[in-house]
């Protein structure tokens, strides 16, 4: 009888605790607005950890439509807080990403980070975000970026030469091939250091990547799993531990191997990073005997250690996030822009007589400025950007509360920025479902919503590397285009999508590329 009268007791306690929580402010504001029927207490969680991925994304998208431009779900039960409410009108995206002192705190998504990439730029906060940011910024100055070209553009030609190394023209999955050579391109630029010349210890570096974002997908869709206590104890952590240490491994020893030769050239290469990357005298490689190194993201951080209180901890985790945001991403781009031109010849064409008449006029040579001049290929790469974004959702926490166009959103609750939607607003974009790169002419840019379209994000914590991404996409694509015509195989109207970080496709993307043959002397250089 006393266990029966002490349950009992016990029972009406939780039902208490529930109903004040029930009733609480935050739960009461949230509860406004508007969403799918969920289980009382328990939220729509159990409708999440039993979908796919690509389930996941027709339920954003199917819902999305359905209660523009807000909703919200429930990842667990009130009393875990884990409460998303979904946004996509660019009034209401301008007044979080605007604001320069609130929201700018990342969601819950973004811890599952930290083991590898710790606190850097990506998932740092406050005043460790805003110093990071300052000290980083100057990596992507014009001189810095001018330099970096040389590389984007030695990768772009190296695409080209693998591509016809392919017997009958067809490639099986698009997106491995381009990633390939994205990581190519930001290990150099980021660390400095050739993935080539790392022998059979790049393909495990390359797996621990893909490795790592898998993980943290899983671990985002099974939510016990968030709790590091209870995640280490599984096979999965345990998985994870192994890639950490491949991941972790490499980023050291390419910092302790960059920090030596600075030591060696007496940190000649490193003064002045931001405005004499030009000025380097040749004969400094005489004097040191050594083969002078291109300028990387990380000779500014082993510079800023110098004089300011950073780690070998503090500069890993920063190159780590670079390497992290800037391949997947920059490949993903790339894949789906390469498949709405293999399905439109038409603006494929287009763009191969900007890109032929510019390789004419520099003598067939490829530089920044070259670069700079393909305003049509800039065009199709926006739109496509706009089609697929490369970062489809975001998350901000609300720092204090926040009146949107319909709901009081109270402090403490996590925004998730729905871009995909955004760019696919029929109220801000005619037509949506088409592929017209001429929406990104300037007299129709003029009139248009500045949050309607911000693939990079926007407001203070913007893509830092934008003007880079740019860059890396038409040194990829132009020699692309300028050798082959580009035919789809698979068409994007059956490209199945499916809920990650990165936009993601759920199955490989096979396109078929036909040599054009062009005289030895109008091949790609750099200059």
């Amino acid at each position: 009888m006393i266990i029966i009268l002490l349950l009992l007791c016990i029972f009406f306690l939780i039902l208490l605790y529930y109903y004040i929580l029930y009733n609480g402010r935050f739960v009461r504001l949230i509860n406004n607005i508007p969403s799918i029927p969920s289980i009382s207490l328990l939220g729509h969680g159990l409708m999440f950890w039993r979908a796919s991925q690509e389930d996941l994304w027709k339920f954003l998208r199917v819902y999305s439509k359905y209660y523009y431009p807000i909703w919200k779900f429930w990842l667990s039960p009130y009393h875990f807080g884990m409460v998303l409410v979904s946004i996509c009108h660019p009034h209401d995206l301008e007044k979080i990403l605007s604001n320069t002192k609130q929201h700018i705190a990342k969601g819950f998504l973004y811890r599952l980070l930290h083991s590898w990439l710790g606190t850097g730029l990506l998932t740092s906060e406050g005043t460790k975000w805003h110093k990071r940011r300052k000290i980083l910024t100057p990596t992507f100055h014009f001189n810095i970026l001018k330099q970096f070209v040389e590389v984007l553009i030695e990768e772009g030609n190296n695409i080209t030469q693998s591509l016809k190394n392919i017997k009958g023209s067809t490639i099986d999955d698009l997106t491995s091939l381009i990633s390939h050579h994205t990581l190519n391109a930001i290990c150099e630029t980021a660390m400095g250091t050739s993935l080539h010349e790392m022998d059979e210890f790049q393909a495990q570096y390359r797996q621990a990547i893909h490795e790592m974002g898998e993980i943290m997908m899983y671990r985002f869709l099974n939510p016990w799993l968030i709790f590091d206590i209870i995640f280490n104890l599984t096979s999965i952590g345990r998985r994870q531990i192994k890639c950490l240490k491949i991941l972790h491994a490499f980023t050291e020893k390419v910092i302790a191997k960059r920090k030596q030769y600075h030591e060696c050239t007496d940190g000649r290469y490193l003064k002045n990073f931001a405005n004499s990357i030009n000025e380097i005298e040749e004969d400094d490689k005489e004097m040191t005997g050594m083969k002078k190194k291109r300028l990387a993201m990380l000779d500014l951080l082993i510079l800023e250690a110098r004089t300011n209180e950073m780690s070998d901890r503090d500069i890993r985790e920063e190159v780590d996030t670079f390497i992290f945001e800037g391949h997947d991403t920059v490949a993903m781009a790339l894949t789906f822009a390469i498949l709405l031109l293999a399905e439109h010849k038409d603006i494929q064409e287009c763009v191969r007589k900007e890109v032929n008449a510019i390789m004419q006029a520099n003598d067939g040579k490829l530089s920044m400025s070259a670069l700079n001049n393909m305003s049509y290929l800039e065009r199709c790469l926006k739109e496509s950007l706009r089609l697929y974004p490369s970062v489809p959702y975001m998350m901000r926490v609300s720092s204090e509360d926040v009146k949107l166009q319909s709901y009081l959103v109270p402090s403490g609750t996590t925004l998730f920025l729905n871009i995909y939607s955004t760019h696919r607003d029929p109220n801000f974009w005619p037509n949506p479902e088409i592929f017209d790169p001429d929406r990104f002419l300037p007299e129709k840019i003029q009139n248009r919503h500045s949050y309607s379209y911000i693939p990079f994000s926007a407001g203070l914590r913007n893509c830092i590397g934008q003007r880079f991404a740019m860059l890396e996409m038409k040194a990829i694509i132009a020699p692309l285009i300028y050798n082959f015509y580009l035919e789809p195989i698979d068409y994007l109207k059956d490209v199945r999508l499916k809920l990650d970080i990165i936009n993601r496709p759920v199955h490989p993307i096979r396109l078929r590329c036909i040599p054009i043959n062009h005289t030895p002397s109008t091949s790609f250089r750099t200059i």
